[in-house]
């Protein structure tokens, strides 16, 4: 570790780069006025701050590279074609973040400035990329060295050092601290530097239990064979011949004399475990690995309810970046609320609220231009229209004029009547979900189609209700007292929909092909005469009440039809429900608030994390076919072993270090949801040592999530969230794993990790 100036990821010789590190003054561009800001990267090369123009003492605010999601150029933002008129297109550009933070919208004084910045960004987010988990630890101690030492004389005195321990999560004792001081002190000084620095902080960043299973395989003399890291290989499940073993030394052995010899010493043996091959989830299923040539009612496919929404549907903004931001993390079902907007041009938001409006045709732009970026399989419109007849007519117009080729509006040549088509024969293709008129099409203006499924299904619910209320829970009652007078209260604030949009347009109607949305029929009509075609929608009360009622038919309902789940209306702040009971029954588009954080979208991102995150995981066969036979059981044990480089929760408070624990929860079957907790490690967030087994028997282990949380132990108040990570039982590996900590909004918490041994047996 380099003392003084660090390379930013060895690109300091970039001129794009070497523009960044000086700094350039570039516009904020946030509303009708832009405010110029310094803006410089700092020289970890991982960080960029800004100040306001003229202010002497630098502005604290900074975000990481490794939080960007992407950077575009031009006026292609909201932001900017809102408010970016004033600036030329190609010296602006848009910093996506990932997570929930927005989009920072740039304008530099001229098109040079832009390109070094895009271009910059581009390569440090490349090479972030290809670094592997030793150098980005080595980048996180180097920030934090930068910011412990308060003098900047690339020195540490005992002080600093004490300030850098509290920085990264650890309370160490003074005695055990001034000691590891003193022994990395060659020159006697006090003082730490150079070499005695690099010695201090690889010394911190020891991995005791890593040190004791090389040691185990290795023997006593500390180095690994060929055939020793082939016994490691075998017991960890994976491919465990002589010839593997010798190409994971090739590939992680730091040291050329031992690479020559086939063998691997202990920093080599760290690296392979901290690497990709070292990771708890499949690296085949960070592709596309599943069957895709399957009807599309025997896939889970990933859905989002109210898309349009950056926050609750009463006062939220509505947003093409909402859009945006759920097609890039892979969801293939997007909703849109369509309104009668002004000047004949149809609007996108949630009715009778205060949420704002957004274009319709501005939607469509967006959904072309970002569809089929993050996967190639099928993007579903599902559309719940409250326009007339007119601006219905100009939405077939804008999807046909904008989407193109895209837009699928006949019938697969040769597709089987009896059976939807595959995501495979879908490919690059948008399917509208949505009313359709009765054959044959072309019917005059005017003609009353089936009422809106969602919404008939809302009134049918509020009828049913009424009927039940002696029934009813009283927990439910209240919820619909609230849900009616919130209702009430909002009518005023907003015309109601068009009169005719009971009716449909014949225009609109014609570019809704196989996702024809009709009221449910019942379980017993739907069965006795299947439609594929047709599909209804549900919210998550009607669908439970299916489940519990009727959840073996309901099942081979959707072995055959696709439908659609979404959460209740009178959810004010736009909650979400848990998506695995849904799941369960097989329903395939069960439609969550993406813009809500939570366990349940961590769920809905665990699910969809196999296949390539394509927005498409194949259920299992006993949910495809009622002729297949059941899961086999299966007993999974997870020893929880240490964490590392926890984040540390309150960055203001010097003193604040996690007291943490883990808890390992299980989301599948009823029978198998269960949970448990290792116990907690006081005032360590750097290296906490559990050693605890957590055991959990499994029924259905096919449908299963395994969610990891780590949270910081309060014995007065609610325990903090740290960070989790949610995955599939079936993308899980065996043996001793790295599990990489996300946060509430999933962005990644590198360097955290937990590291676990895991074993499964079927009984």
């Amino acid at each position: 570790m380099e003392n003084g100036r660090k390379s930013p990821g060895g690109l300091t010789e970039d001129e794009d780069i070497q523009l960044m590190l000086r700094g350039s003054l570039l516009r904020k561009v946030k509303s009708r006025r832009a405010k110029e800001r310094l803006y410089r990267l700092q020289e970890d090369g991982m960080t960029v701050w800004f100040e306001r123009r003229f202010r002497r003492t630098p502005s604290k605010q900074i975000f990481s590279v490794m939080h960007i999601e992407g950077v575009r150029q031009g006026h292609q933002s909201e932001g900017l074609r809102k408010y970016g008129g004033s600036f030329p297109e190609r010296h602006c550009f848009t910093i996506v973040f990932k997570g929930k933070r927005k989009n920072l919208d740039l304008a530099a004084r001229g098109e040079e400035d832009a390109q070094h910045w895009v271009q910059g960004l581009t390569k440090l987010m490349a090479r972030l990329q290809a670094m592997n988990q030793r150098e980005k630890l080595d980048h996180w101690i180097h920030g934090i060295l930068q910011r412990a030492d308060k003098n900047k004389d690339n020195k540490m005195c005992f002080q600093e050092v004490k300030s850098m321990l509290r920085m990264i999560n650890i309370d160490m004792n003074d005695i055990y601290a001034y000691k590891l001081f003193k022994e990395c002190d060659h020159s006697g000084d006090e003082r730490l530097e150079g070499r005695e620095l690099e010695e201090f902080c690889r010394r911190l960043l020891r991995r005791p239990e890593l040190e004791e299973l090389f040691g185990h395989y290795s023997g006593e003399d500390c180095v690994l064979s060929a055939e020793e890291l082939r016994e490691f290989l075998r017991d960890q499940g994976e491919e465990a011949t002589l010839r593997q073993a010798c190409a994971i030394i090739h590939a992680h052995e730091l040291n050329e004399k031992a690479r020559q010899q086939d063998l691997m010493m202990l920093d080599g043996f760290m690296m392979y475990l901290l690497s990709a091959a070292g990771d708890i989830l499949n690296q085949e299923h960070t592709k596309v690995h599943q069957d895709m040539s399957q009807p599309l009612c025997h896939y889970f496919i990933s859905s989002s309810h109210n898309t349009y929404l950056t926050h609750n549907q009463i006062g939220g903004t509505s947003s093409t970046e909402a859009y945006v931001r759920a097609l890039m993390t892979g969801c293939r079902c997007v909703e849109l609320d369509c309104w009668e907007g002004a000047d004949g041009e149809p609007v996108i938001y949630h009715g009778h609220t205060l949420t704002s409006k957004i274009l319709f045709r501005d939607v469509i732009e967006s959904i072309r231009d970002y569809a089929f970026k993050r996967s190639p399989y099928p993007v579903i419109l599902s559309l719940e229209n409250h326009c007339g007849l007119e601006q219905q007519a100009t939405m077939a117009r804008h999807m046909k004029a904008i989407l193109g080729d895209m837009l699928l509006t006949q019938p697969l040549d040769g597709q089987d009547p009896d059976n939807l088509p595959s995501p495979e024969q879908l490919k690059g293709k948008v399917l509208v979900k949505g009313k359709k008129l009765p054959e044959p099409w072309g019917e005059p203006r005017g003609v009353t189609a089936a009422p809106d499924p969602e919404e008939e299904e809302k009134e049918e619910e509020k009828k049913e209700e009424e009927e039940e209320e002696e029934v009813e829970e009283e927990e439910e009652e209240e919820e619909r007292l609230q849900e009616r007078s919130s209702q009430r209260s909002l009518q005023e604030i907003q015309p109601l929909q068009a009169k005719d949009a009971s009716q449909v347009a014949p225009e609109l109607s014609a570019v809704v092909v196989y996702c024809q949305a009709v009221p449910f029929p019942g379980l017993a009509q739907a069965l006795q005469h299947p439609r594929p075609c047709e599909m209804s929608s549900f919210s998550e009360r009607k669908a439970r009440r299916l489940i519990k009622e009727a959840g073996p038919a309901f099942v081979r309902y959707n072995a055959r039809q696709l439908s659609r789940v979404y959460p209740l209306g009178l959810k004010m702040n736009s909650s979400n429900y848990n998506p695995q009971e849904m799941w369960n029954a097989g329903c395939q588009l069960v439609a969550l608030n993406f813009q809500t954080p939570g366990y349940e979208m961590d769920l809905n991102a665990g699910r969809f994390l196999g296949n390539g995150c394509c927005g498409y995981v194949l259920k299992p066969p006993f949910l495809r076919s009622p002729h297949v036979e059941g899961p086999r059981c299966l007993v999974l044990h997870i020893r929880v072993i240490t964490a590392q480089q926890l984040p540390k929760l309150n960055q203001e408070k010097r003193s604040s270090i996690v007291d943490p624990f883990v808890r390992v929860e299980i989301h599948g079957v009823p029978a198998d949801c269960s949970k448990q907790q290792t116990g907690y490690r006081t005032n360590n967030g750097f290296n906490p040592r559990w050693e605890e087994t957590l055991t959990f028997q499994l029924q259905a282990p096919e449908l299963a999530l395994v969610r990891f949380v780590v949270e910081d132990h309060d014995s007065t108040s609610c325990n903090d969230f740290v960070g989790q990570f949610t995955l599939p039982l079936a993308s899980m590996r065996e043996g001793y794993r790295h599990i990489h900590l996300l946060s509430k909004d999933g962005a990644s918490l590198s360097p955290a990790t937990l590291f676990v041994h895991v074993k499964c047996k079927r009984l």
